[in-house]
């Protein structure tokens, strides 16, 4: 007999349209709360943020603010950013409760750790940009400055710039959920991975390159990580194939006994 999903009851489309927008409503709910409870802190929050380029600043230069609200704005957008990120586990929270009900008890076995996975790999990502990669960044632009120059940062500018650089790092160590992901569900071979492994690499640098800014320090240190992460999720993904195999083959012996007799 074939596995069914848990709780595998109908549900009319209206049902599932309102336990949508009461998950969604959560999210909002859960990053506004957040947010409500790091306004009175957005000054201190984009000074900790800033910290890594101030760090590398020429004596006497400061960063500067060239719009008139910028002051006020840049600050609350980066705190509405940070309640972003940090509401994140319920986010996926949400998002997992919507969708767990239509899975098998086996693919919740390895959907729970790896949503817990994606979640640590992100904010590692986040983490390794901030303490590894930006002090290593802006001391190569602050060391690149031509002479003559004042090196000035508009703190907008500065935000947009380091968004980017935490987006593209915390998904960019998501590679191995994702490789784990497609090996899981059979889209791909852990033989065809490591196949296409020079591939990997070079796209790896190719993501670096489009994604940081053109330096070779940047783009060097988003795309051996990956390089990395992508090995790691090879190997998970090799050890969850072979035990999804065994948990085949050991259905199947069990298939073949002959039913038990009554004495």
């Amino acid at each position: 007999m074939s596995e069914i999903p848990e709780h595998d009851q109908p549900m009319p489309l209206v049902s599932h349209l309102t336990e949508l927008r009461t998950r969604l409503l959560r999210c909002v709910a859960a990053i506004f709360l957040i947010f409500a409870g790091l306004f009175a802190f957005a000054q201190q929050i984009y000074t900790l943020v800033s910290a890594p380029l101030r760090e590398h600043l020429p004596a006497n230069a400061t960063m500067i603010a060239t719009d008139v609200a910028s002051p006020f704005l840049t600050p609350f957008k980066l705190t509405m950013i940070v309640s972003l990120f940090l509401a994140m586990p319920v986010i996926l929270q949400q998002i997992w409760g919507f969708i767990a009900p239509g899975l098998y008890r086996h693919e919740k076995r390895i959907a729970i750790p790896l949503l817990i996975s994606s979640i640590i790999l992100f904010y590692a990502g986040m983490a390794f940009a901030y303490f590894l990669v930006f002090p290593l960044i802006f001391g190569f632009f602050a060391s690149a400055t031509p002479e003559g120059v004042s090196m000035m940062t508009d703190i907008a500018s500065y935000l947009d710039f380091v968004m980017t650089l935490f987006f593209a790092f915390g998904v960019a160590f998501e590679i191995p959920v994702a490789v784990v992901l497609l090996v899981w569900i059979g889209v791909v071979d852990v033989k065809y991975l490591k196949k296409i492994r020079p591939y990997v690499i070079i796209g790896c640098f190719v993501v670096g390159m489009v994604l940081t800014p053109p330096d070779i320090f940047s783009q060097t240190l988003l795309a051996v990580p990956m390089w990395l992460l992508f090995e790691i999720g090879v190997l998970f993904g090799g050890l969850i194939r072979k035990r999804s195999r065994e948990n085949d083959e050991t259905a199947d012996h069990h298939d073949d006994q002959p039913p038990a007799t009554q004495p």
